[in-house]
């Protein structure tokens, strides 16, 4: 350890491996009573006082890049920012700083441990952005600043009251971030099946449409009569009609069909028939319509006429296909819009099962991973509420996703409603483990989870509360093994 100059300062600092430390200075209780009138909360207050303040703080420096304190400290003391600034970071090794304190700006120039503070030891880790002058009040002194310096201790409640105000308010956003995040990847897992299956349709459909140009063209290159003709338009359109309205067969009939068509093909000399075969038993062409149209056109014309029908039939199904991926992506984006109430007003009309089914749809993953069965049990003529409705959807979110991480596979999920005289009620009841009585009192406490790190939605039982409290409604549970239940009621008017 060597001794170093700050430059600008002009006294020594203490250099440990590169990172400075608190150095206190050997500056006069006049030249500190003169440097707090400079700081807002202390300007107007009496001379006697803030020499009384000055006698029992410490006026200590450190230069920019030093640590103030360290994650995990004790808070003991009242830190009075006079010159320079200091960020505070989750992490050493993550620079996205999360508070600033510096000394001008009224909200932050006094931090550290205020009166009446709940705080035990430090969140994050305060490093030094520039050169730093800063007052510590010792916090043991704080019964005796209570009575010597009242409208002081008025000020610092004033402060932490902001505090706790700005702290919750980031962890809200914090909470809604990760929410948003976890249901982002949920999303995407859901959007990637769809968009894939209309790209791999559509590349499928780019070769089948070759396919039936090469097929035309080879079926053109056959002098065909006016008759013959009409009878390959009549035999296509009957199958393509077929394929159209036709149910589904199941797999042990098409199988058997498929092998009756194949042989016809191989007997009559038809090239690669097991291509054939699938395509034209959904079409509902058996042995006997293969037989009628083969006795009205040439053998070596009758390749080329199923080569054909079997390009249409199959471009069709892929057209299906890239109907039926394509409108499941626009339920998924419709569905994420109105769960999130894009483009609408903080406060709306809402619908309880509408916004029930969005978020039934945007956690489907969850529910399908473990096989959950789900059960809806809606009342009728439910009415709309005037509501928050991307607050009340993080509700349901919440709620559901605890509810299927409680499960085991196979589980089984109930939704219920019903019209009270004065509200609405929403049951979310699971078969899961339950509730441990141990943890039941503090399930609603800000920040407790049961869950390991990175599991749940990000956003705790608090936040529903606050939520549901916030909709002058209110939330209680009962739990046992094999069967909790959540009950949110909100009210009509």
């Amino acid at each position: 350890m060597t001794d170093e100059k700050v430059e600008g300062v002009g006294v020594p600092v203490a250099v440990s491996g590169g990172i400075e430390s608190l150095v206190a200075t050997s500056s006069s209780p006049a030249d500190v009573v003169e440097a707090l009138r400079r700081v807002r909360v202390f300007a107007d207050l009496p001379d006697d006082q803030l020499k009384w303040f000055a006698d029992n703080v410490e006026d200590k420096r450190v230069a920019a890049g030093g640590v103030l304190f360290h994650k995990g400290d004790p808070p003991d003391t009242m830190a009075v920012f006079l010159e320079g600034e200091m960020h505070a970071y989750w992490d050493d090794a993550d620079h996205d700083y999360v508070y600033i304190a510096r000394a001008g700006d009224a909200a932050s120039e006094v931090t550290g441990m205020l009166p009446f503070s709940r705080m035990t030891a430090f969140t994050v880790t305060g490093r030094a952005a520039t050169d730093v002058r800063v007052l510590q009040f010792p916090a043991r002194l704080f019964p005796e600043m209570m009575q010597r310096m009242p409208l002081l201790v008025q000020r610092l409640v004033g402060i932490m009251s902001d505090r706790v105000r700005e702290t919750t308010t980031a962890d809200q956003q914090q909470d809604k971030l990760m929410a948003l995040g976890k249901l982002s990847a949920g999303l995407a897992h859901e959007l990637n099946n769809p968009a894939a299956g209309a790209m791999r349709a559509a590349n499928d459909l780019i070769a089948t449409l070759a396919e039936l140009r090469a097929a035309d063209l080879r079926l053109c290159q056959h002098n065909l009569t006016a008759e013959q003709e009409a009878a390959i338009n009549t035999f296509e359109s009957a199958a393509i009609e077929h394929t159209a309205s036709a149910a589904q067969l199941n797999s042990l009939e098409q199988s058997d069909r498929e092998e009756l068509v194949a042989t016809w093909l191989d007997e009559h000399g038809v090239d690669d028939a097991w291509k054939f075969s699938g395509n034209l038993v959904e079409a509902g062409i058996d042995a006997a319509n293969l037989e009628r149209i083969s006795e009205q056109i040439e053998t070596e014309a009758l390749t080329d006429v199923l080569a054909r029908i079997n390009a249409q039939l199959a471009a069709a199904k892929l057209a299906s296909e890239i109907k039926t991926s394509t409108a499941r992506i626009s339920e998924l984006v419709a569905a994420i819009k109105e769960y999130s109430y894009m483009d609408q007003a903080s406060s709306q009309d809402v619908d309880v099962h509408k916004a029930l089914e969005n978020t039934l749809l945007i956690l489907k993953y969850k529910l399908r991973k473990k096989n959950i069965e789900l059960t809806r049990d809606y009342g009728e003529n439910l009415p709309r509420i005037k509501a928050y409705g991307s607050e009340l959807n993080q509700v349901w979110t919440n709620l559901i996703v605890n509810a299927v991480d409680a499960m085991s596979e196979g589980g089984r999920l109930k939704l219920r409603t019903k019209r009270e005289p004065t509200d609405i009620l929403v049951e979310i009841r699971d078969n899961g483990a339950g509730i441990p009585e141990s943890v039941k009192s503090r399930i609603f406490e800000p920040f407790f989870t049961t869950k390991p790190v990175g599991e749940g939605t990000g956003l705790g039982l608090d936040t529903v509360a606050r939520i549901v409290r916030k909709h002058r409604g209110n939330i209680r549970f009962e739990s046992k093994p094999g069967d909790t239940c959540f009950q949110v009621r909100l009210p009509l008017a």
